[in-house]
């Protein structure tokens, strides 16, 4: 079989599962955030924290509360990493350095999981299990549950309250990613994934020397790792290496499990909101950009010219011959649309083209179909813009789903889309005026600049995934970075809940002849228009000077 037919072949077999997740699984999420019981070990939970999770909240109060809850997971996950040193299970590694720890606690904390840090080299299993796991489960319920506030303020009228944060946390923990996790991790262990709380031992001989493994809870991180786009892995090589990404099954798998929940979300979006066809019509968006962007892949890193590849049969450096060309462009693009990070190949090596495609797909803002409960308020916002866009070239008032899209919600819409940018372009553009930064960079010219834009793209845009050239591991780079992750996360958070309230206090408006029909493809061809226009050219200057420059010297 040829290396193409099978990147196809895995490509189609991805679209089914998805195809035949999409439905029960996104019914499923409609009933857990719609649902007014709640279970015994939630109800536990919520004495000991001291919530009422029946308290309708509106959004000043909802993100009083996600922004108190991530300071103080930051703030925990600080202190457990500079004590480590004097815990149980540390495998004898030190306590990490402040600016580190900063670094990697903001960067968990927003579901970005930036690693500058050997994983097997630096954390030991208390902080690996007892802090990174903990956080991706509840930095991605965290994303859950601000989509389902929006939705909600699309749903309800006159009101402004859109339902409990601390409901829709721990009913996102423990109803759908704790047992979806469960579930992946028994997958990855059968296809040979490690879990175990093993010391470090030293293993055949090198060389004329030893080399040395840790063990860990691997799968278990792992499974949560992918299904909740989080992307930190257990060793430094991430989903390259054995024990975390064994076979193409578990690759093919863990690309299932990055697309899984953001695409369900969309059938989420459709029950809630009555009309399953305003979800497809989502849907329809993200899974053409993932279609685009993958065939686009695909061409770039199977026939980029010149002698040397067609011998190799494709741009093969960088990639793991377990997963080849297919499998690793697949993962490339699935860990860039989506806020995940995790790599089974390194970005790095791909083709001047190819590496802009990663860093394109980080830049529209991760929405097709985007992190867990980010992609869907991400896809959301933009079309509150493409329908106000659509109004202006009609001359009426635009709406979307019910509610008028006035002053105050395009306002909101336009401050989400702008954070981003300013973030992204306005540090790199420091970083390359500073004398210190760009002597962290391994390569010169345009390559060298694509690895500090792809390090702010990637951390305001709370993806996590590098260029691996780039030394980022310095005090500018771990505290610069970790604002990024922070601003990127929670300042368009505020921005969605605003909408959301906004929206929530509106009363609906009356269908009319006039009304733009959203749930028809002509919308999803707008809101397509719209991403690419307004998203997408806000960086090409940026990617002139490095991956397009790159991609047309080679």
């Amino acid at each position: 079989m040829s290396p193409v037919l099978a990147g196809s072949l895995q490509f189609l077999a991805l679209a089914v599962a998805l195809g035949l997740s999409h439905r029960p699984l996104g019914d499923h999420m409609a009933r857990v955030y719609s649902s007014e019981r709640h279970l015994a070990p939630e109800r536990w939970i919520y004495r000991a924290i001291g919530a009422d999770p029946d308290t309708g909240m509106r959004w000043p109060a909802y993100l009083r509360c996600v922004l108190a809850f991530s300071a103080v997971g930051v703030l925990l996950l600080y202190l457990l990493q500079r004590v480590q040193g004097v815990l149980p299970g540390s495998l004898g590694f030190a306590s990490i350095d402040p600016d580190q720890a900063f670094d990697t606690a903001a960067s968990f904390v927003a579901n970005t999981n930036w690693q500058s840090y050997y994983g097997e080299q630096a954390m030991g299993h208390v902080v690996q299990t007892g802090g990174l796991a903990v956080q991706n489960f509840v930095s991605a319920a965290v994303g859950m549950a601000v989509a389902v506030a929006l939705v909600r303020g699309f749903t309800r009228s006159r009101t402004g309250e859109l339902g409990n944060f601390w409901a829709d946390l721990v009913r996102g923990t423990l109803r759908i990613l704790l047992p979806l996790s469960v579930v992946a991790a028994l997958v990855l262990v059968a296809c040979g994934a490690i879990q175990n709380f093993s010391g470090i031992h030293e293993v055949g001989q090198f060389s004329g020397g030893t080399q040395q493994w840790n063990g860990g809870a691997v799968a278990s991180q792992e499974a949560v790792k992918v299904l909740g786009t989080n992307g930190g892995g257990y060793f430094n090589a991430n989903s390259a290496h054995p024990f975390e990404n064994p076979n193409a099954l578990s690759n093919l798998f863990q690309i299932y499990l990055i697309l899984l929940i953001p695409t369900a979300l969309t059938r989420t979006f459709g029950r809630m909101t009555g009309s399953p066809k305003q979800g497809y019509a989502i849907l329809g968006t993200m899974a053409a950009i993932w279609a685009g962007f993958t065939a686009l892949m695909m061409w770039t890193e199977f026939h980029h010219g010149g002698p040397a590849f067609d011998l190799a049969g494709g741009a093969t450096e960088g990639k793991e011959t377990r997963f080849g060309i297919g499998g690793s462009a697949l993962f490339a693009v699935a860990t860039t649309l989506t806020s995940t990070g995790a790599v089974n190949s390194f970005h790095s090596s791909y083709t001047g083209f190819g590496g802009g495609i990663t860093l394109l797909g980080m830049q529209l803002g991760e929405i097709a179909p985007g992190g867990v409960g980010s992609g869907l308020y991400g896809m959301l916002v933009m079309a509150v813009i493409a329908v106000f866009v659509a109004g202006l070239m009609v001359g009426r008032t635009p709406e979307y789903l019910g509610k008028r899209i006035g002053v105050r919600e395009i306002t909101h819409a336009a401050c989400y889309l702008l954070v981003t940018p300013a973030l992204v372009l306005g540090l790199t553009a420091v970083a390359m005026a500073l004398p210190t930064p760009p002597e962290s960079m391994a390569n010169s010219g345009a390559h060298g600049f694509s690895e500090i834009l792809y390090a702010y793209t990637s951390a305001a845009n709370n993806n996590g995934s590098a260029f691996a050239g780039l030394n980022a591991d310095t005090p500018w780079f771990n505290t610069t970075l970790g604002i990024a992750m922070l601003l990127g996360r929670f300042l368009p958070m505020v921005f969605v809940l605003a909408l959301a309230g906004s929206l929530a206090g509106q009363a609906p408006v009356p269908r009319t002849a006039g009304t733009l029909r959203t749930e028809k493809p002509l919308f999803s061809g707008l809101l397509l228009g719209t991403v690419a226009i307004v998203a997408g050219l806000t960086y090409f200057p940026a990617l002139a000077l490095g991956p397009l420059a790159e991609g047309l010297a080679a």
